[in-house]
């Protein structure tokens, strides 16, 4: 079942709904068990957030040829499941979406190369929808910036010195990237005019850097049965997300509670340095901080042209905002 924040938009809705079998036919993998289970994790759906963007972002263009919009959606769904498979091995999730990870039941090589194979009918789907050359080569530029990304967050984990700015940039890349590449490629592959083009990158980039803000907010004030995933596990695992830096400057002090490389926290030890970021204001800054990436993406989206898919994504970044999971 689709998401119920696509409802309102029934163009869109009818579309994600279409892209499920589709995803499903255009992802094989020989291996019967794997091929299983990440058909599993498609059609368990999510949000359909990058693809649902993509398709709103495509309603600005003259050029509604199905088949190619069809394909740029898939591409940015399998782009992302992909990068999930990967993220599950390295946070070591036992579940995604209510499915049961891929390295949990087969191992963490299988599920590498679980996800390698999505990349790859990734560029499948990229290569049917690209009208040109530089089509491809924008999808090339976005999978580098949002893999480095991923590196660059590693190269930050545990240490408490980690800044707003690199949070930022880490950010991002390995998640602003995808939601500007999808509302991008969505209002090009339409053949929207060009200065929708350039609002559509600077818009998902907004909204990519408000999403991941709120989704580590979660992390510490989130409800598992609502996320689908443990709560406090990038504190476990020394990913310092943004309300821990924000409560990091106001207690300086509390780096000495916090997980080192190799130590087993309890999760009452976990709980406790929770409460602290909470106590010392990191949640409210960092939701300050979304609310103002929010803002501008709204800004941005007021000199959309108007009508009802200005109003849609409107109504759609707000809710987003709001989200408990």
């Amino acid at each position: 079942m689709i998401q119920s924040i696509w409802q309102p938009n029934q163009t869109v809705q009818a579309q994600l709904a279409a892209l499920k079998p589709y995803l499903a036919q255009h992802v094989q993998i020989d291996n019967v068990a794997i091929n299983t289970r990440v058909h599993e994790l498609l059609a368990a759906g999510g949000k359909f957030l990058r693809p649902g963007f993509f398709y709103l972002f495509s309603q600005f263009g003259r050029d509604q040829d199905a088949t190619r919009l069809r394909a740029g959606a898939a591409a940015m769904e399998m782009l992302h499941v992909a990068t999930l498979i990967h993220d599950d091995v390295i946070d070591q999730a036992p579940e995604r979406r209510h499915v049961p990870t891929i390295h949990q039941d087969y191992g963490q090589r299988n599920a590498i190369y679980a996800g390698d194979l999505l990349f790859t009918c990734y560029f499948d789907q990229v290569i049917l929808a690209a009208k040109t050359p530089a089509d491809i080569q924008v999808n090339v530029a976005a999978m580098r910036t949002i893999l480095q990304g991923e590196l660059d967050q590693m190269a930050h984990n545990f240490h408490p010195e980690t800044s707003v700015a690199d949070y930022v940039r880490v950010a991002q890349g390995k998640t602003a990237r995808l939601f500007s590449l999808s509302c991008e490629q969505g209002a090009n592959l339409a053949d929207a005019p060009t200065a929708v083009i350039a609002l559509a990158r600077q818009i998902g980039e907004r909204l990519g850097v408000a999403y991941q803000v709120l989704d580590d907010i979660l992390d510490f004030t989130g409800n598992e049965h609502r996320t689908h995933k443990p709560v406090l596990a990038d504190l476990k695992d020394g990913v310092y997300s943004l309300p821990l830096i924000y409560a990091l400057h106001a207690q300086p002090q509390l780096a000495e509670q916090l997980p080192m490389p190799g130590e087993s926290s309890t999760t009452a030890q976990l709980r406790q340095i929770r409460d602290q970021v909470v106590a010392a204001g990191g949640v409210d800054q960092a939701q300050r901080f979304a609310n103002d990436y929010t803002q501008q993406a709204l800004a941005l989206i007021d000199q959309l042209p108007a009508g009802d898919t200005q109003r849609a994504l409107h109504d759609l970044v707000c809710s987003l905002l709001g989200r408990d999971h």
